[in-house]
């Protein structure tokens, strides 16, 4: 910057240059990313694996209920899905979901940063 000239004078962005927010649906995803013990269950679905609450909860030594919580938010992150079969709610990962996150996390970053 020239010796005597303020920031204020330097163009502000343009609005349409990009993107300002991020959208609510990434929020999730990031809270969703924000815990260990979410982290770690979400490696629990790699290779295509596809759990019940249960199964998660013994294999990532939680209660069921914290499963099921955590579980929760990981759907809402659109980390997981979730299909009922029966009376079992089977979860597996969102690979578009976390694709569609993390394109709008790339997006923000490019125009903010």
């Amino acid at each position: 910057m020239a010796a005597g000239k303020s920031r204020s004078s330097d163009p502000a962005p343009s609005p349409t240059s990009g993107r300002t927010e991020l959208s609510a649906s990434t929020h999730d995803f990031l809270k969703a990313l924000a815990s260990p013990t979410r982290q770690r269950i979400m490696l629990l679905f790699s290779r295509g694996a596809e759990l019940s609450v249960n199964e998660v909860a013994e294999q990532a030594g939680i209660g069921q209920s914290t499963a099921s919580q955590q579980l929760d938010l990981l759907r809402r992150g659109r980390i997981v899905t979730s299909r009922r079969e029966g009376k079992t709610v089977l979860y597996q990962a969102d690979r578009d979901g976390s694709a569609a996150a993390l394109a709008d996390l790339q997006t923000y970053l490019q125009n903010c940063c």
